[in-house]
């Protein structure tokens, strides 16, 4: 072997070295290596665990969002619906108001009316006593008591209303 250029004794202890360089790199490199893989591979599978319950919880967060989304659309329209009954009620109880207002306000409208047209009567009556009473004096041509043809005339007329009345 001599002849090849390799030298026994040198061939062995290089074995030797490998070898023990092998055993050396066995017990402090490799061993370590695999337990860093083994834990990277486990911490690799545990964030695959936690993305496969954030992404469950983040299902769950979004079916409660519209769940909650659907239930305050609901309410919403309920007090819209509630809002809308209040407004027509006020509106039908303002309508009502007025209507009570009107008829009050048409009641005093009538009763000023009448209360006028009475007053205009009695003034057409006190006009038509002087007038007549003008009239007799000056068919007479003598001066009368007032007072006394008055109570005359409108006892008169009393007795013409009675008699239209009934």
């Amino acid at each position: 072997m001599s002849d090849l250029g390799i030298d026994l004794p040198i061939l062995v202890a290089q074995l030797i070295n490998f070898s023990i360089l092998l055993g050396l790199l066995y017990l402090f490199a490799y061993k370590p290596v695999l337990r860093m893989l083994d834990a990277r591979s486990a911490r690799i599978k545990e964030s695959l665990e936690q993305t496969e319950v954030i992404k469950e919880q983040a299902v769950r967060a979004e079916e409660e969002f519209r769940a909650q989304m659907d239930k305050a659309r609901k309410e919403g329209q309920a007090a819209i619906a509630q809002a809308t009954g209040i407004g027509e009620r006020v509106k039908e109880e303002a309508r009502q108001e007025a209507r009570r207002e009107a008829e009050v306000l048409i009641a005093r409208a009538r009763a000023e009316i009448e209360r006028e047209r009475d007053e205009s009567i009695d003034q057409l009556r006190r006009e038509f006593v002087d007038v007549a009473m003008r009239a007799a004096e000056k068919v007479i041509n003598e001066s009368l008591d007032r007072a006394a043809h008055r109570r005359l005339i409108e006892g008169v007329l009393e007795e013409s209303r009675t008699l239209k009345k009934g």
